[in-house]
C-alpha cells in the first residue's frame, strides 16, 4: 500500500449537505484509489471541519509521508492563489519532514472541458 495521502479541499458552508457532498466525494476518491493513497481526507478552507491544516495532519497521524493536496475548486479565485497556499504552508511548517505538495486545481485539470461536455451531452463523464 501506498503511503501519499490526498486531502480534497473544498471551500466549506453553512450548509451541511454540502459538506457532506465534498466528505462523499473524499470517501469514493478513496474507494475508487484502491492502493494508490493510504488515505483520501476531505479538508475545508472554512465554515467547515476539519480545517486544511488538520485534515493534512490527520493524515500524517495516519500514517502519511508524504500529502498531495487538491483544491476541489473551478477557478483560480483568491482563495486558490492566496488563502489555501497559506495554510498549506501552516502545515508544512508543523511537519518540515514531511512533503506537502500543493496540487492545481480541479477547474485547470487536463480533461475538464471533455468531462463538462460529457455532462453537457447527458453522459456522466
Amino acid at each position: 500500500m501506498s503511503d501519499v495521502a490526498l486531502v480534497l479541499v473544498a471551500h466549506g458552508s453553512r450548509r451541511d449537505a454540502s459538506n457532506a457532498e465534498v466528505r462523499a466525494l473524499a470517501a469514493d476518491l478513496a474507494a475508487r484509489a484502491g492502493a494508490r493513497f493510504c488515505c483520501v481526507r476531505a479538508g475545508f478552507l472554512e465554515l467547515a471541519e476539519p480545517a486544511i491544516p488538520e485534515a493534512i495532519a490527520a493524515a500524517i497521524a495516519a500514517g502519511a509521508s508524504e500529502v498531495r493536496v487538491l483544491p476541489w475548486f473551478l477557478s483560480a479565485g483568491r482563495h486558490v492563489v492566496e488563502d489555501i497556499p497559506e495554510q498549506v504552508a501552516e502545515a508544512r511548517a508543523r511537519h518540515p519532514r514531511v512533503p506537502i505538495h500543493l496540487l492545481g486545481h480541479a477547474g485547470a485539470l487536463p480533461g475538464m472541458a471533455d468531462l463538462l461536455l460529457a455532462a453537457a451531452d447527458g453522459g456522466s463523464g
